[in-house]
């Protein structure tokens, strides 16, 4: 039997999911392209102005990112059974079986075909995903103490002018200006911002090797294998030699 005659392809990735992962993919990369400007603003001569502008569209393409991810893990538990956070996530039963003989067959040259994701790539998804939620939350907090934007920009807001439920001292309030707040209100707000922004730079970094080691990864295996993971990601189908093991 030839090679050729033992190939068959099957419909694995529904079009949300496919939407999902491009849409994540362009959203990251302008997340990181628009970051790596506000972390290196001094550097590049970027003036206060410039920065608050960066920190605008760095907010919009994280609302973009955000809504995209939401609906990820709404459709992780409604959608088709590939989808599904049982299928995605490295906690079956069988799972350390299962990546003990994946990796044994890279090995030796021969990995063991899964429709969905291989045991490794569950526990890159896993992280990777634990790495997005973690950028989402945090940058929702600061998009509301940086720039005051929702959900939590009008608390923030309050809280750095003193405001209380006076809201008329908020009128004309932008971001980066100094005037119309209260100095220890400000103070305690920026101390509150102090975690979240460290998180949301360790994940940044983290994130970014994560993504190379991602598309390394992909490469590999199809250069390597010949798995078709890219296109499996565009038309939804993927080729299989053998018996899949899933």
């Amino acid at each position: 039997m030839t090679t050729e005659s033992r190939l068959h392809e099957e419909q694995i990735w529904d079009r949300s999911i496919r939407i999902f992962h491009w849409m994540n993919v362009l959203c990251v990369l302008a997340l990181i392209v628009i970051g790596s400007a506000i972390l290196n603003a001094s550097s590049l001569g970027v003036s206060s102005e410039g920065k608050i502008t960066l920190k605008i569209m760095h907010a919009y393409v994280g609302y973009v990112f955000a809504f995209n991810l939401l609906w990820r893990l709404v459709w992780g538990f409604v959608g088709s059974s590939r989808a599904r956070w049982g299928a995605v996530m490295p906690f079956s039963k069988s799972f350390r079986s299962d990546l003990k003989e994946w990796l044994h067959g890279v090995r030796t040259g021969h990995p063991p075909e899964y429709r969905g994701h291989n045991p490794a790539a569950r526990l890159m998804l896993l992280f990777l995903y634990i790495l997005l939620v973690g950028q989402m939350a945090t940058g929702l907090v600061l998009a509301g103490t940086d720039l005051y934007f929702p959900p939590f920009g009008h608390e923030f807001a309050e809280w750095a002018t003193g405001a209380g439920e006076d809201h008329s001292r908020l009128v004309g309030l932008v971001p980066g200006a100094k005037e119309m707040l209260d100095p220890q209100g400000y103070a305690a707000m920026r101390e509150f911002r102090a975690p979240f922004i460290e998180i949301h730079k360790v994940f940044f970094w983290l994130l970014l090797v994560s993504a190379f080691l991602h598309v390394l990864a992909v490469v590999v295996e199809e250069v390597r294998f010949g798995s078709g993971l890219v296109s499996a990601m565009i038309s939804g189908k993927k080729v299989f030699r053998r018996q899949p093991r899933d």
